[in-house]
């Protein structure tokens, strides 16, 4: 399917983006992360370049267009466009449902912040940890903001979403969630779960929910000065514990 650079300026809102089942990946080092992601996943290579100079970019997998400083400005959601952008279909990152025990996962549920999932990606990818799980009304991992922060990582990490809450524990019976009372993750005991699960940023888990789950309880420790950790900080050093003890 061929977009017009109409459609592609729209790519920054969700609805296009699952209409047309293509999002923008903006800036050099995304691309060079495509490029390497697509050694791995050929669907990838499905991919197309867009450069405001010729001399921006060359590959030989790529199909590569040079268009206009005007309307790479129009498509990109930067102020300031660095001259170059990717148009990945979704479908090469979603072509199959990823649920399954056989790599370990952590499931965010309700996940509002782009930076957060980016960050959240980045520490996955870093750590080689797990696949990621996003529940129902979580942000859209496609989001420019989330690929950006993401520094490439979306395009390492296996991403599944709408994955509802209720149905995670038929993949994955071993659960772990965090709680002030749990265990410290240092335990042994962590990495030796299917799944990790986190809650919204504000309002976490519902309780009833949860207990349903039945998961082994952890904690990060910590002073107490203050009440608690960003989401992204709190699923970075859950993945650090989970690869040292893999």
């Amino acid at each position: 399917m061929k977009l017009s650079f109409d459609e592609m300026r729209k790519l920054q809102q969700r609805k296009y983006r699952e209409r047309f089942g293509f999002f923008i990946a903006e800036g050099e080092h995304l691309v060079q992360e495509l490029e390497k992601a697509s050694d791995s996943n050929a669907a990838l290579r499905a991919s197309e370049i867009y450069v405001s100079d010729a001399q921006a970019f060359s590959s030989k997998r790529f199909e590569t267009h040079v268009i206009s400083a005007k309307h790479m400005a129009r498509i990109c959601a930067t102020q300031t466009p660095q001259g170059i952008f990717a148009l990945v279909p979704i479908s090469a990152l979603t072509q199959e449902r990823l649920s399954s025990s056989a790599q370990r996962a952590v499931y965010l549920y309700e996940v509002q912040d782009p930076g957060n999932l980016g960050t959240i990606l980045r520490s996955l990818a870093w750590f080689g940890a797990a696949r990621c799980l996003l529940s129902p009304g979580s942000v859209d991992p496609f989001n420019p903001k989330v690929v950006r922060a993401s520094m490439g990582a979306i395009f390492h990490v296996p991403i599944e979403t709408e994955v509802p809450l209720a149905a995670i524990a038929e993949n994955y019976p071993r659960i772990a969630a965090l709680d002030m009372q749990g265990k410290d993750i240092a335990d042994p005991q962590f990495g030796e779960h299917d799944l990790y699960i986190f809650g919204n940023e504000a309002r976490g888990i519902p309780h009833a929910d949860l207990a349903h789950l039945q998961p082994s309880l952890f904690s990060i420790p910590g002073t107490g000065a203050v009440e608690s950790l960003n989401l992204g900080t709190v699923v970075s050093l859950c993945a650090y514990a989970i690869s040292r003890q893999a």
